[in-house]
């Protein structure tokens, strides 16, 4: 369905369609999912052009419009990027099927027996901003695991999204899959609206700010899965190994200086900073990086700006990096449990029980040794792709992929077994066999 088409129906009818539709994928068969999704990606190859043209079409809207550099990294759909985008499809149809499983098989008595199966969540409501590929990821895992999906994209990237979604009903046309699983919204007013959807929607997934996330908590009654800000940490520690720590803080911190899981602090320990300092601030400054620092960092480093308190807790997602010298592994910590925001943080060290202690204690849902902050997505995790990452504590947390989009359902099948069997004076015992 074309947003035009869309703009006419009220949006509780499109919803209504998508759950419907939702509800006969559920039954689909693992082949019957996976042909759809093989459609999916040859329908984006052949609207590469169209889906290529719309995006250059909204990035310069976006630059007349003063979009901010980090959004405009992500708004921008390249070949390369969009080809990766269509291998991450190819790779969720890879996947085994989340839905089915039998997760628990029990005996409760002879011709009594519980199953725990997993199933789909139903319909998923997606709003996101300028990541046009990012509705490609979700629309496959969205099949892949049975479940409807409502995208609600950013006003930057509506014609990318356009033609992704087009494409995509396009593919699922001469399949067993109803194009209608898919839905975009494309204006404020549709987001307000799909917040109150309780009874058509099961799940609400924001991608954006922290402040995004909580104005999405404090109006709906769906469940919501945060995905805030990744404001993440590297700590270098006393016992790093010098040469090792530079390579991963700069691949940590300008890879993709825009994706949320790039670094926004270095912490370094006191022990270490004269020699370290010097050598890493050097080779982020050949990268462009803007330097700012604590007291002692600006002593080590020259002609860099003094670090505030906000810089602490800013998500610059650009080539801005904060520095502070800590005295102890603990204050490392401390430091990151205060400001971080539960996403990812490393610790660059060659001592393992330093290592252990920091992964142990440092609170986020990726803590890394001896490696870039950078791998915290759903593609190298061999997720296949992501419909976001979780900062909460309650599961799924970190990069959510299939697993994180079912949830589960009791099965129990008797033979005129009743419970009144079971309970009073003569009560007949369970034996609880597992099969």
């Amino acid at each position: 369905m074309t947003a035009s088409k869309i703009a006419s129906i009220p949006l509780s009818a499109i919803a209504q369609q998508t759950r419907s539709s939702a509800r006969s994928l559920a039954a689909l068969s693992t082949s019957s999912k996976n042909q759809a999704i093989e459609a999916i990606a040859r329908s984006l190859e052949s609207a590469s052009a169209d889906i290529l043209a719309a995006n250059a079409a909204d990035c310069k809207a976006a630059e007349s419009a003063g979009i901010a550099k980090p959004l405009y990294a992500r708004l921008k759909l390249d070949e390369t990027k969009l080809k990766g985008a269509i291998a991450g499809v190819r790779d969720v149809g890879k996947l085994p099927d989340p839905v089915g499983e039998i997760q628990t098989h029990r005996e409760l008595d002879e011709g009594l027996i519980l199953k725990r199966i997993t199933c789909p969540l139903g319909v998923l409501g997606v709003i996101f901003e300028a990541r046009p590929d990012a509705a490609i990821q979700i629309a496959s895992l969205a099949i892949k695991s049975g479940n409807g999906v409502i995208l609600k994209c950013g006003q930057e990237a509506v014609r990318s999204c356009e033609a992704i979604v087009k494409a995509i009903h396009q593919g699922l046309a001469d399949t067993d899959v109803n194009p209608d699983v898919v839905q975009l919204l494309t204006t404020r007013e549709e987001t307000l609206a799909l917040l109150q959807l309780d009874q058509y929607v099961d799940l609400i997934i924001p991608r954006g700010s922290n402040s995004f996330v909580r104005f999405v908590q404090e109006n709906t009654r769906i469940p919501v899965l945060g995905h805030a800000e990744g404001i993440c940490h590297v700590y270098v520690d006393e016992e790093a190994d010098i040469q090792k720590a530079v390579a991963i803080a700069i691949d940590a911190k300008t890879q993709y200086p825009a994706a949320c899981n790039a670094i926004e602090t270095l912490l370094v320990h006191r022990a270490i900073a004269t020699s370290f300092l010097p050598i890493v601030a050097t080779a982020m400054q050949e990268k462009n990086v803007e330097l700012r620092g604590d007291g002692l960092t600006c002593e080590i480093v020259e002609n860099i700006s003094a670090a505030t308190d906000a810089d602490w807790a800013t998500e610059y997602s650009d080539l801005i990096l904060a520095i502070k010298i800590v005295d102890s592994l603990d204050e490392a910590i401390a430091h990151i449990n205060t400001y971080g925001s539960r996403h990812t943080d490393a610790i660059i060290t060659e001592n393992s029980t330093t290592a252990a202690t920091f992964m142990g204690q440092v609170d986020a849902a990726g803590v890394y040794h001896n490696c870039s902050t950078r791998f915290a997505d759903g593609f190298r995790y061999g997720l296949g792709a992501e419909v976001g990452i979780s900062t909460q504590k309650m599961p799924p947390r970190g990069p959510v992929g299939l697993e994180g989009l079912v949830t589960y359902k009791y099965q129990i099948v008797g033979d005129g077994h009743i419970a009144g069997t079971y309970s009073g004076a003569d009560a007949k015992p369970f034996s609880h066999r597992d099969l």
